[in-house]
């Protein structure tokens, strides 16, 4: 292996491996190094995205909605199926398929943009030269013109709420339970809290979710997040606001939780409890001495709008710099990064990154909030349409939610688009589409949709901010 590279990329998640793979693409010499390793002590690439977050858990999200549709929905279209029975064991071993297929089509990728794949540790020295710590314990110093760090995130810990790995885990340890808890607790109502909830709780869990926080959500439109705490409250997810978590102490038969809420110090006894508080970035041992890298207050490294350091020709990409931890935006960065390594010209619009909760109703949505308008002042207009006067909705039985979409009175500017209800995840791309390219809410509305869709309910909401709704009356 030589020890000289245009790149190296420190960190193979999904914002250092596409960093890579088009840095290769380009005709650059590219390493890529990533020492994740599994439960069972196998090293992957694919970071927590592919090997203990968003792909293992739209397995199970998948796997368990499949599981409630056929106890309460199946009849309803005629199917009738008897007692329905679940192999948790045959569910796990699913997932861990898809996670290995993921994690192994990375290695084929790197193969083909002729990027050398290095499993094991990378540290950033001063020089652009970085240490590589091979799995065997072999260390080498390689250089490189240009280096990426894209070191990602972990569970951000409550000290309160200790993680022992049994009884007390965290976003990862919930995704690997060998069986469902009959009483689960989940600190955190964040997406994490909600999606993982979710899934214990259509499998038989008895799920209890407590947020400190008084506001369900609160990074979303306030009108999905009242939407969605209503559906969550009708599928049995028990979410208590106001709940500041002050112990937590495992035992043989379970966990007992203190925390404090309007009413005073409450107490709740559960068998498993998973800490999802949220992630912060993960530097550890990245940075020697003397690189000139560094950190800001909360841990992420310092990057200008394009990702460089103050250093010349050092990056940084996706979960270890400001900004929202979504794989996609950190895939963005990566990309940007090395089509400016190569002399091209590359942005990101950080002001059109989608965001998806892959719960049931799903909740997506992309730009402003109607909160975060009304508080720049700038006059504004909203239209909405509820999936329950959509007639493809109505045939799949998800007629729960509603597309919201807020434009600009002055000159029609689309401003933000939210959704809740079937698909929403994939009905958003459209509302990206449309907010790349500075669409107005006419722009939407004179886009023919295809009858009858999900997408009719984006199209009818444009409509709808202009009093102009065809299935629906305008209000």
């Amino acid at each position: 292996m030589s020890d000289t590279f245009d790149v190296i990329v420190i960190g193979g998640g999904p914002a250092g491996y596409p960093a890579a793979i088009r840095a290769g693409q380009l005709g650059l010499k590219v390493a890529c190094i990533d020492g994740w390793k599994n439960y069972d002590g196998s090293y992957a690439f694919g970071g927590t995205c592919l090997n203990a977050g968003c792909i293992p858990s739209k397995a199970l999200l998948e796997s368990s909605e499949l599981v409630h549709r056929a106890e309460a929905e199946f009849a309803t279209h005629g199917i009738k199926v008897g007692s329905v029975t679940v192999d948790i064991a045959a569910m796990q071993k699913r997932k861990a398929g898809i996670v290995k297929g993921m994690t192994q089509g990375i290695l084929g990728l790197f193969k083909a943009a002729k990027v050398t794949a290095l499993t094991g540790h990378g540290r950033l020295l001063a020089d652009r030269r970085v240490e590589y710590t091979a799995v065997d314990g072999t260390v080498k110093t390689l250089s490189a013109t240009h280096v990426v760090l894209a070191s990602g995130s972990e569970p951000a810990a409550l000290p309160s709420a200790p993680f022992d790995g049994v009884h007390i885990v965290d976003s990862w340890g919930a995704l690997e339970f060998a069986a469902v808890p009959k009483r689960l607790g989940v600190i955190g109502a964040g997406v994490i809290g909600v999606e993982l909830g979710s899934v214990w709780r259509r499998l038989g869990s008895e799920v209890t979710i407590l947020e400190a926080m008084d506001t369900f959500l609160p990074m979303a439109d306030q009108a999905l997040a009242k939407e969605a705490l209503k559906n969550f409250n009708k599928q049995g997810l028990n979410i208590r606001l106001g709940a500041k978590v002050s112990s937590a102490e495992a035992s043989k038969s379970g966990v007992t939780v203190l925390y404090h809420d309007a009413a005073g110090e409450q107490t709740l006894e559960v068998d498993r409890l998973v800490v999802a508080i949220g992630r912060r970035p993960y530097t550890k041992d990245l940075l020697g001495d003397g690189t000139g890298v560094s950190l800001d207050a909360r841990g992420f490294i310092v990057v200008d709008e394009h990702c460089h350091t103050p250093v010349e020709n050092v990056w940084a990409v996706g979960d270890c710099v400001r900004g929202p931890m979504l794989a996609h935006k950190g895939k963005e960065e990566g990309v940007m990064v090395a089509e400016r390594i190569a002399g091209h010209h590359a942005e990101v619009n950080y002001r059109a990154i989608p965001s998806v909760i892959y719960t049931a109703p799903e909740i997506a949505w992309v730009g402003q909030t109607e909160e975060e308008v009304k508080k720049s002042g700038r006059a504004y207009k909203v239209g909405s349409f509820p999936f329950l006067a959509s007639g493809r909705a109505r045939a799949m039985e998800s007629t729960a939610g509603f597309c919201k979409v807020i434009a600009a009175t002055d000159d029609d500017e689309l401003l933000g688009v939210h959704v809740i209800g079937p698909m929403a995840g994939e009905l958003i791309g459209e509302a990206c589409l449309a907010l790349e390219y500075s669409a107005s809410t006419e722009d939407l509305q004179l886009t023919m949709h295809a009858h009858p869709t999900l997408s009719e309910a984006l199209h009818e909401a444009a409509l709808a901010a202009d009093k102009k709704a065809i299935d629906f009356p305008n209000r």
